[in-house]
């Protein structure tokens, strides 16, 4: 694979923020994965972002990290590895992914290319002179039957001649891409064949008989038919299992009819106290007269307690509230307590009084980060800015990732901020935070 880099500084924008519409979708986007998994939101956020933007940039990978609480270098690793991200700037009405593969080539492919060099730049991945046209060559498209296609964002344009891909070229260029209908460009039904049916053609007859054969020649020289023997009895299924066939159940085919109806009573009987137990919550006591039951979960969460544990002095058992505890922060993963998750039952740090400060002034911390920074006790600039070794091993475990704080610098930044808030980063690093 070719190496895939970020594009060169010059054109790389200085930031990167969602209009709000996007930013809603993703705040939804990051709420559909569970508790301590909203990493996974990664692929579809930088598409949304390349929607909006029309490709990924150094900024935009920046802003996804943070927002998802992951190393920079994490989501960079995303957005090369996958060709589906455009990394540097394309052409602002149209961007050409011209099929290459041996379907493609084979009916035309190379003439789609040319006309791409003569009418928008003579090398891929570049500009045309206003900027509002770019190309590229890529691997199968998908619809080999409709070859030769081209792919333009999320849209494909298939059986392309190289005057009908001329004509679309110049629509996009002049701004009424809108007027080209996406899929075949001949007379096709998406990848059905060309001019229409050929098959299946016949409507079906409004009522269909049963056949009957005819009944064979007669012959008063053959011997008379004999008497029909008597009809076999329906098998029975009262006292058998739906999931067992007679050829796994020896015992079963051979029992006798007396014996299959006393079990079919039987079998009846279980289901009635069964239902009977489970409606009125008892355990069967005709089918094990010792048996005292078992505590559902159910019941532990609305004020039983769990076997052999005696109960808090409310009624509440500690595993009881314990799994209110999880419950609860499963049910809500803003407010998540990495350290109840692992088995703690409280913070790592004391939490000072007084108002939080805005932990996501410091780079690398995005809103799902400084969530997860709150349920850990830490709310203050002050607070990360007097990180001990310890106190460092014990967040990065936490919230695993090893190397973050001194990755970005974090005790510096959180230093200024305490010291003197925004101005006071501003002087010292010479940018605004984040």
């Amino acid at each position: 694979m070719v190496a895939r880099r970020l594009a060169d500084v010059s054109v790389q924008p200085a930031a990167f923020a969602f209009t709000a519409e996007n930013a809603k979708w993703a705040e939804w986007k990051i709420g559909l994965y569970p508790a301590g998994r909203q990493q996974s939101a990664v692929i579809p956020l930088l598409m949304r972002a390349q929607d909006q933007d029309g490709w990924v940039s150094r900024a935009t990978i920046e802003a996804i990290a943070d927002m998802l609480g992951m190393a920079y270098i994490r989501v960079l690793e995303v957005a090369t590895f996958y060709t589906q991200f455009q990394l540097q700037p394309v052409g602002t009405r149209a961007h050409i992914q011209v099929c290459g593969t041996t379907p493609c080539q084979l009916r035309g492919a190379e003439a789609l290319i040319d006309i791409c060099k003569s009418k928008i730049h003579h090398d891929p991945h570049h500009l045309n002179a206003d900027g509002t046209m770019s190309w590229e060559e890529v691997e199968c498209a998908g619809a080999c039957v409709n070859a030769p296609m081209v792919t333009i964002y999320h849209d494909t344009y298939e059986d392309l001649t190289p005057e009908r891909f001329e004509e679309i070229v110049d629509a996009f260029a002049a701004g009424n891409g809108a007027s080209i209908k996406p899929g075949p460009q001949i007379d096709r039904l998406y990848s059905a064949s060309e001019g229409g049916r050929t098959t299946l053609l016949e409507k079906p007859s409004a009522k269909r008989t049963k056949f009957v054969p005819p009944p064979p020649p007669a012959d008063a020289s053959a011997p008379a038919a004999p008497a029909a023997a008597a009809p076999a009895p329906a098998p029975t299924t009262a006292a058998r299992p739906k999931d067992v066939s007679e050829e796994n159940a020896p015992a079963i085919k051979g029992t006798p009819a007396t014996a299959k109806v006393s079990e079919a009573k039987a079998d009846g009987e279980r289901k009635a106290a069964n239902a009977s137990a489970k409606a009125n919550g008892k355990p069967n006591k005709a089918m094990r007269e010792d048996a005292t039951g078992a505590e559902s979960v159910a019941a532990k969460v609305d004020g039983g307690r769990a076997p052999g544990k005696a109960p808090a002095a409310d009624g509440t058992s500690t595993a009881v509230k314990k799994t209110r505890t999880i419950i609860a922060a499963k049910a809500n993963p803003a407010e998540v307590n990495p350290v109840a998750e692992k088995g703690g039952s409280a913070p790592l740090f004391a939490a000072p009084a007084g108002a939080p400060d805005d932990l996501k002034l410091i780079s690398g911390v995005g809103p799902v980060l400084e969530g997860r920074l709150n349920a850990l006790g830490i709310t203050k600039w002050s607070q990360i800015a007097t990180f001990s070794a310890d106190d460092i091993a014990k967040v990065e475990d936490s919230l695993s990732f090893k190397g973050r704080v001194a990755r970005d610098n974090w005790l510096a930044q959180a230093e200024a901020l305490a010291r003197g808030g925004e101005a006071e980063y501003i002087r010292v690093f010479g940018k605004k935070p984040r």
